[in-house]
């Protein structure tokens, strides 16, 4: 089926595609890889579904124009193990969700309007989206509150469906949520993407909700709330996502656990390497890449658990040790640490000057693009945020910055803007550079 027409018909839009002008005036292009730069966020948000799918279109790799969008989309082929080696970069949907004065929707429809904006894989790795927030959050789920309210997207719902924040429930009997997931994989996939979703594992962060009956908080000593656990997630991988992030993965089976900084117990080591078997054995996927954070240290110890990659193991500023490292772990195909430009916990203060630098060590401290370690991004390092709130608060908090209730206000004000433009083209001309290595 092709889940894009049932999206564009739903919102009820032809499907028949046109050239986008204004893509084509503010691609950047290497080699065959092109996408917008040189932008603010607000100026592909404000545009419809429809003009961003167009964009995309407009901007495929491909020699010819579709005039419909093609009825089978593959993702990205990097083969079994790309995920040793690719650029992560976390999209906070629920951020760029339609604020509609106290209301929170259509976090995904956002999502597929910033597509055009994030540079497709390169040549030799993958560039891979994830998204921030999948399942509905505990308190205030499809409701934005003043920045001071929390509204915590750590803490989720399973048994429940997913979040008001991003499905577009209006037309759900058109097109089912989990379908828009599927239009928004597809999408991603043309563009030349990757696609994830971030998770938590801290049983105090989860509740276990149904129907007219109360929450109550996740047990992973409980075999049916794991059994959900493991369904929740392969239904998500069957719409088209290739990766998930863990919130706290180092931790797993009490590891480090005087720097853990969740709430609740968290999954033995052993019953994690099955549930990540799991989900892998029932998807029928052998592409998956499931991301640690924090996953340093004894990387035998996360390769077993059966992780692809971690965080914040190398000093992201320093060329050289990135380049040792890349040389180091140049022979490892099941498991890498990685680099970060900057990570869910960053409070802002850092110039653009060292996020430049540190997307520069990203890409090109190596020997050869082959031996490229992976790395992880925020929304925020390449579409820079206002002054006044940073990427942790937009985890913690879901605050409307709309000066007038709408959804177009909302966008304007929640980005930089002049010197946000000056450097998305910065990080634009750095991707340039990488893109045919």
């Amino acid at each position: 089926m092709n889940y894009v027409n049932k999206l564009l018909e739903a919102l009820g839009e032809s499907v028949a595609l046109e050239p986008d002008q204004w893509s084509v005036e503010h691609q950047y292009v290497s080699g065959l890889k092109k996408w917008v730069a040189n932008i603010v966020p607000s100026e592909l948000l404000v545009k419809s579904v429809k003009n961003a799918i167009e964009s995309v279109v407009t901007l495929c790799e491909c020699t010819t124009f579709y005039k419909n969008f093609p009825d089978i989309i593959e993702a990205p082929n990097y083969g079994d193990k790309w995920g040793v080696r690719a650029n992560y970069i976390e999209i906070n949907n629920r951020a760029i969700a339609e604020m509609h004065k106290n209301l929170t929707r259509n976090g995904i429809l956002s999502s597929i309007k910033i597509i055009p904006a994030i540079p497709p894989s390169a040549k030799s790795w993958a560039n891979c989206v994830i998204l921030s927030q999948i399942f509905p959050n505990i308190y205030g789920d499809g409701y934005n509150k003043p920045s001071n309210e929390e509204n915590s997207i750590y803490g989720i719902k399973l048994g429940l469906g997913y979040s008001q924040n991003i499905i577009n429930f209006e037309i759900a009997d058109k097109i089912s949520p989990d379908e828009q997931f599927r239009a928004f994989n597809d999408i991603a996939h043309f563009h030349g993407l990757k696609t994830g979703f971030r998770t938590v594992i801290s049983a105090d962060q989860i509740k276990v909700c149904a129907p007219y009956k109360d929450d109550i908080t996740f047990d992973w000593n409980n075999p049916e709330h794991v059994e959900l656990f493991i369904k929740e997630h392969v239904d998500l991988i069957n719409t088209g996502f290739e990766a998930i992030f863990i919130d706290s993965a180092k931790h797993i089976g009490g590891y480090d656990m005087a720097n853990y900084t969740g709430v609740g117990a968290l999954p033995e080591y052993e019953q994690m390497q099955y549930i990540l078997h799991e989900i892998r054995l029932r998807s029928g996927k052998t592409t998956l890449s499931f991301v640690g954070e924090k996953s340093t240290g004894d990387f035998k110890r996360y390769e077993k658990l059966g992780l692809t990659s971690g965080t914040a193991f190398i000093e992201p500023d320093n060329y050289d040790e990135v380049k040792h490292w890349s040389i180091n772990m140049k022979y490892e195909q099941e498991y890498t640490p990685g680099i970060e430009v900057s990570n869910d916990n960053d409070e802002g203060g850092r110039s653009y000057e060292q996020r430049l630098n540190r997307i520069n060590n990203s890409l090109f401290a190596y020997e050869y693009p082959s031996d490229k370690l992976p790395s992880f991004m925020q929304m925020e390092d390449l579409f820079p945020l206002r002054y006044d709130t940073n990427t942790h608060q937009l985890m913690m908090t879901n605050p409307s910055f709309s000066l007038d209730g709408t959804p177009f206000s909302h966008w304007e004000n929640l980005f930089a803007k002049d010197d946000g433009r000056e450097y998305n083209r910065k990080v634009a001309e750095l991707f340039v550079h990488a893109q045919n290595l």
